[in-house]
């Protein structure tokens, strides 16, 4: 496998404010291309930051906001006013400070009885959104953003759980034993088909696992986030040191763009 694209940063503000400067890029780029920048969110607490970036000056100076398609790339099993909400998150960290059609803003319903039904619904969503038929390959979207849990998963794709294993379909619901809960997920033929993949990684408490994912031997059923590998597309790893630090790549200069 190539060399896997890690760049590093001495602390989490600075690789959120480094993300958002790569997050404007990828806009402008994108809405040259196609006139539309398709993104996936991630919840969690680094792209907390990145979002609140990017609400502010100079950053949404910089965005047409109004050619931005938002999609998520999970979602937990509550409503989106919940504390632990991913579109909370980011609605109130960014989309409600940003002049963006609301009809844009494409959540995933964690809160609907029927999660077979809700992933199905948010995959026609996707697919009409993209203006691509709902029951063929997976449209390509312009980012992911994507984070890793202290057990390598990454969206809500867990060790060892059905999801994982999906081979069609771009949206499941995800029983999550261990945690007795269940997920909607954006599954690996979509994540794979992105045109640029982002995982962003802070913390002392990942630099075990981030080793293990960058560094050990294949085992993606333990560690889903190893099966993440764009097909025709780029990945890159943000890193602070404090996660870095387990990893080869700890010695290195620390990245400053």
């Amino acid at each position: 496998m190539p060399r896997p694209d890690v760049r590093i940063f001495d602390h989490a503000e600075q690789l959120a404010q480094v993300a958002a400067e790569a997050f404007v890029e990828n806009a402008q780029d994108a809405i040259a291309r196609s006139g539309r920048f398709a993104v996936a969110l991630a919840g969690g607490s680094t792209p907390k930051r990145l979002y609140q970036l990017l609400a502010d000056a100079p950053y949404c100076r910089q965005i047409d906001w109004a050619r931005l398609l938002i999609f998520w790339n999970d979602e937990r099993a509550v409503p989106p006013d919940h504390p632990e909400s991913n579109y909370k998150m980011a609605w109130d960290a960014l989309l409600c400070r940003v002049p963006i059609d609301p009809t844009r803003v494409l959540r995933m319903r964690g809160e609907a009885q029927d999660a077979d039904q809700a992933a199905t619904d948010y995959q026609q969503q996707i697919a009409a959104a993209m203006g691509v038929p709902d029951e063929g390959p997976a449209p390509r979207l312009d980012l992911i953003l994507l984070g890793i849990g202290d057990d390598g998963h990454t969206a809500s794709l867990f060790p060892f759980t059905k999801a994982l294993e999906e081979p069609h379909r771009w949206v499941a619901a995800n029983h999550v034993p261990q945690m007795q809960k269940n997920r909607l997920t954006m599954t690996l033929p979509i994540l794979n088909r992105a045109r640029r993949v982002v995982f962003l990684v802070t913390g002392a408490n990942k630099a075990i696992v981030l080793r293990e994912i960058l560094e050990g031997p294949p085992e993606t059923g333990r560690l889903p986030a190893q099966a993440v590998q764009p097909i025709d597309g780029q990945l890159i790893w943000m890193v602070d040191r404090d996660a870095a630090g387990g990893t080869r790549f700890a010695t290195e200069t620390p990245a400053v763009g």
